[in-house]
């Protein structure tokens, strides 16, 4: 047990997570819990002219098999990093020198995105800089859907998009903004997010 502890606290240390691995056990376990059932029936949610619409297009309708890998797993990881990492109200306050009751403005605006959590907020810490707040920010969050999650936004903001390009390769939304992008850009992007394809 002892290993994989210090196995735990390595890759939390190489990936720049300052947290004990209990807590950041614990953070993966409330993300888990807060996701769909492990072995889901797809077939229950829809009718029986529905399921017959969706195999004859290919999808695979049938239960998860115990041998398959969860496919929970990317997600609860991604939630429990972006969880750690988050700023809380008073950390963002002091970064951006500004009162908690501005960061609490900023979010009921749109002007900053994070969640509630049971300590209060938590803003994601990928639209903040060493200096600020990520240029270009406001335009993007007034453009997402109000209807998407937090970890959304996140990936979104963190995943190489072809339509932004730097030195010939996909960048990122935080890149592109952080390199002097026009964010009117990223919120087109933006705007699409929860769209069908």
């Amino acid at each position: 047990m002892r290993m994989t502890t210090i196995a735990l606290e390595n890759v939390l240390a190489k990936a720049g997570l300052n947290v004990k691995p209990s807590e950041f056990l614990a953070l993966v376990e409330d993300a888990a819990r807060r996701l769909t059932p492990p072995n889901p029936n797809p077939s229950q949610y829809f009718s029986s002219d529905q399921q017959a619409a969706l195999e004859d297009v290919g999808l695979d309708l049938s239960h998860q098999s115990e041998d398959e890998r969860d496919y929970r797993a990317r997600t609860v990881a991604a939630h429990a990093v972006l969880a750690e990492s988050a700023l809380t109200v008073g950390e963002a306050a002091a970064l951006l020198g500004v009162d908690d009751s501005r960061i609490r403005h900023r979010l009921k605006e749109r002007r900053l995105t994070g969640w509630k959590a049971q300590g209060g907020w938590r803003l994601p810490n990928w639209q903040f800089t060493p200096s600020g707040v990520l240029p270009g920010l406001d335009a993007v969050l007034r453009a997402v859907p109000e209807d998407q999650p937090v970890l959304v936004i996140a990936a979104f903001m963190s995943t190489p998009q072809p339509d932004l390009v730097i030195n010939g390769k996909p960048a990122t939304p935080r890149q592109w903004l952080l390199a002097g992008g026009d964010p009117e850009i990223v919120a087109q992007l933006a705007a699409t997010l929860g769209t069908p394809i």
